[in-house]
């Protein structure tokens, strides 16, 4: 059940949250050959009761996203099933975990043993953490919520504020502010510069634009239709198209543009941000938009069933999305002054464990559900949640990219 995957920003490091074996696992990385190799003992993993030989987590029942702070100090990963999010110490020599202290190593909406309450946790699903590495985010697919923390830079603590700035959830909640469009936060993404935090929320088929105040962390929404898109008229929010089921987001690293999957419209559909008050527009024509089979003026995507993952590489050039339902990875190319997307052609384009026409051939592809790319842009890491899998590819640039 491996779900989600991250390096750590100095590259030595691989980690992965996997939710069939309750479970956050640790790798050493091979800068030069990109090659895994997981640590020995109870330094490869920390899990729930201390399985599989692992060291003992708390709150980690259904481990399903997961962050590193961009200070490469600790490693943040929400739980489903805990309704939780845990905090762990990274030894920056070896990328060793540990879990902090009860009270201070676990946040969770349910009251559990060496976990502190929260609030807006339930069915914790996706996190990410500002660029200044002050606060982290936390979309909750069951309260249809965004939980917001504050970051102790040196201990890596999370606080929740006390106050209404602590949550925004979309029913009206004591303690919470109210938010639009909410419903099932699956993706989550905060711009580079910072002042922007999106989230993609497969009940509402919607993406949301929240307003981060930097200095502060906090998180408010516009209600005049800039604060969300969605697929069908919802007041307060602007209409769009081809977001049924919005999964997952990531921001362009020149901060023009997001990009989104959506399980249910089988899309990947692009959007122009405005990097001065961070709303977004969706694009039109076949180069803004791909789906599975075609179709709605958008382009053919060829495996991109069901997907859920999406990467950019760091130069802007490249888009990656995995294939839940096609078990695969597609391979676009991207404009980086237009932010229009194409898929590329034949064997470059494609790379599944099935027999598809014009496809690379791969293995253990079942259930792509996360991919990353590593920080010198020459490796790209998946995880296979069917194949109980971590896949490995090496990213060629030049004329003969693949």
């Amino acid at each position: 059940g491996s779900r989600a995957i991250q390096t750590s920003p100095d590259g030595r490091n691989l980690y992965v949250a996997s939710s069939g074996s309750d479970a956050v696992t640790v790798f050493r990385r091979n800068r030069k050959t990109g090659a895994l190799r997981q640590l020995k003992g109870s330094k490869g993993c920390i899990a729930a009761r201390g399985a599989h030989g692992c060291a003992t987590g708390a709150g980690l029942d259904g481990p399903n996203s997961i962050t590193v702070s961009p200070d490469g100090r600790n490693v943040y990963a929400t739980s489903r099933d805990s309704s939780s999010i845990t905090t762990f110490r990274r030894n920056r020599n070896t990328g060793v975990l540990t879990q902090l202290g009860a009270g201070k190593g676990c946040t969770s909406d349910a009251a559990l043993p060496r976990c502190t309450t929260g609030r807006a946790l339930g069915g914790a699903d996706v996190v990410a953490i500002s660029p200044n590495g002050n606060n982290v985010y936390v979309g909750s697919f069951i309260e249809s919520a965004v939980a917001v923390f504050n970051r102790n830079r040196k201990t890596g603590v999370l606080t929740q504020p006390a106050d209404t700035t602590g949550c925004l959830t979309e029913v009206a909640t004591t303690g919470c502010s109210t938010g639009i469009a909410l419903g099932s936060p699956e993706g989550m993404a905060v711009s580079p510069d910072g002042t922007s935090v999106y989230v993609a929320t497969a009940a509402s088929n919607a993406v949301v634009v929240l307003v981060r105040d930097t200095s502060t962390g906090a998180l408010t929404q516009a209600s005049d239709g800039s604060g969300c898109i969605v697929n069908t008229a919802l007041a307060g929010c602007t209409t769009g198209s081809q977001i049924d089921g919005a999964n997952a987001l990531a921001v362009s690293p020149e901060d023009n543009n997001v990009y989104v999957t959506s399980l249910l419209s089988d899309s990947v559909t692009a959007f122009t941000r405005n990097t001065t008050n961070g709303s977004l527009l969706q694009m039109n024509g076949r180069k803004s938009c791909s789906i599975w089979l075609g179709g709605s003026g958008c382009a053919t995507g060829r495996t991109t069933r069901e997907p859920e993952g999406l990467a950019i590489s760091r130069d802007g050039a490249s888009m990656y999305v995995a294939g839940y339902g096609s078990g695969s990875i597609a391979v676009f190319n991207r404009n980086r002054s237009l932010g229009t997307i194409f898929q590329k052609s034949g064997v470059d384009g494609c790379i599944t464990s099935g027999s598809v026409a014009n496809c690379a051939r791969g293995r253990n592809l079942q259930g792509m559900s996360s991919l990353v790319i590593s920080p010198d842009g020459r490796y790209v890491y998946g995880t296979a949640a069917k194949s109980n899998a971590i896949d490995i590819f090496r990213r060629v640039t030049g004329s003969s990219s693949r």
